[in-house]
Formats: C-alpha cells, structure tokens, sequence
C-alpha cells in the first residue's frame, strides 16, 4: 500500500467519520469551499437538453471551456482527465452521422453512488453528482460502475489548480457540472462556450424554466435508459 492510500485510510479514521455527523453529504467539501451558496434544495433538479442537430462535428468549444475552467490538460492520452469529449456516431442504415458531447450524465440512481465503499461518490440533494476529494481511496469501483465512461483517474501531481476545482493525485474525478458556477448563480462553463446554442443548462423540475418546457415538447432521448438511471443530461435529435 503507498504512502498516499495510508494517508487517505488514516484521514477516514479519524476525521470524516466525525464530520460526517455535523456536516450534510455534499457540504463538507464543496459547500465550504464556495462560501456561502445557496442552501441545496430537493426541489431543484440541474440538468442539461443538448441539441444534436446545432451540435457540429469537428467544434470542440464546450471541451476547450470545460478543460480551461477546470485546469485540465486537454491532452487525451489514456492517463490524462476528459470530463467531457465529443464523440462521433453513425446510422449505418442511414448514413446520418452525429456529433455529440459525453459527460457525466449525473443520474437520479447513480451507479458509481452505489459502488464506492467510502462514500466519496455522492449526488447532492440537487441532483448533481460529485466526487469528495477527502473520501476518495482512488480504489476506482466507481469508474467500472460507469456506463458512460465519464470518471477518470487522476495519475500524476497537479499543479496551478483553480482553486474552485480541488483536484488531487490518486482520486478519481468527472464533470462536476461547474457546481462551483451553479452555487453562484451561473451555468457551466460548456453551455456558456457554445456559440451553436446546442446546450441548454437548468432546472429541470421547474416546469417555467426553458429547458423542462423544451423536454415537454420535443422528443429527447436518455442515453442508456434500459438502466434506469434517469440521467439529468438528455439528448434531442439523436
């Protein structure tokens, strides 16, 4: 066992269990580290409806954003971070090909909860699923669990971090949906990018907001949804 597991197993002990019990899961590490955000209700559920027909193949704004708002590398060898990345599909019978961005796809029922055995995974009470730092053992059960392959594992020191994004050698990470953004009112950095308009962010159970009129009225797919997961990122046109 390295020193960094020892470490970690030695922080579980004596520390999270105890805060565990005056702190809410979700606020021990994201909370804090924000401030003062707005108190995480169940009510509000954040979500994402991406337009496949305004999403164009060979644009990779929204990656370009998510890796610089995150202090990612960009680089897309087996070792390094992607919490989103286009990916190309094609109707064999039809010939349509579509370009599409895949991320977390932050389920109702995540699987990657249900598997860590320390509760470092976690969906806060908003639906947005998160990993905590100072839970995580890098055992990377959560990673399998995945269906959309959205984690990854974090293999070398990092350095000139945003401070709004801990990160750390040895844990495992994904798209976070920019909680830091959403707890002070903005959207994620990938909606924001996206000069086609082809990602729509926000509430998906406030029947006012745009995006849950837009899934009452056009036809959106989940991707993988024999699982039952009910993600809150939802695709239209594909």
């Amino acid at each position: 066992m390295s020193d960094i597991d020892l470490q970690r197993r030695n922080f579980l002990k004596t520390s999270v269990g105890a805060a565990a019990v005056a702190i809410a899961p979700g606020v021990l590490l994201f909370d804090m580290a924000h401030g003062n955000p707005q108190a995480l209700s169940g009510k509000v559920r954040w979500g994402m409806l991406i337009d496949t027909a305004q999403c164009k193949p060979g644009c990779n704004d929204c990656v370009t954003a998510c890796n610089t708002e995150n202090g990612l590398s960009g680089e897309t060898k087996s070792t390094d971070s992607q919490w989103i990345r286009k990916i190309e599909i094609k109707d064999i019978s039809s010939g349509r090909e579509l370009s599409l961005p895949m991320m977390c796809q932050h389920c109702e029922n995540p699987p990657c909860v249900d598997v860590c055995p320390t509760t470092a995974s976690f969906k806060r009470a908003d639906g947005i699923v998160l990993v905590d730092k100072h839970r995580c053992i890098g055992c990377r059960y959560c990673m399998m669990a995945c269906p959309y392959k959205a984690r990854s594992f974090v293999h070398e020191p990092l350095s000139d971090q945003n401070p709004d994004v801990p990160r750390g050698k040895g844990t495992v990470e994904s798209c976070t949906l920019c909680v830091h953004r959403i707890d002070q009112g903005g959207q994620p950095a990938c909606a924001e990018a996206c000069a086609n308009k082809a990602i729509l962010f926000g509430d998906l159970n406030n029947p006012e907001s745009e995006i849950a009129q837009k899934v009452r009225t056009v036809a959106t797919t989940q991707v993988r949804a024999d699982l039952r997961l009910n993600p809150g990122v939802r695709y239209q046109g594909l």
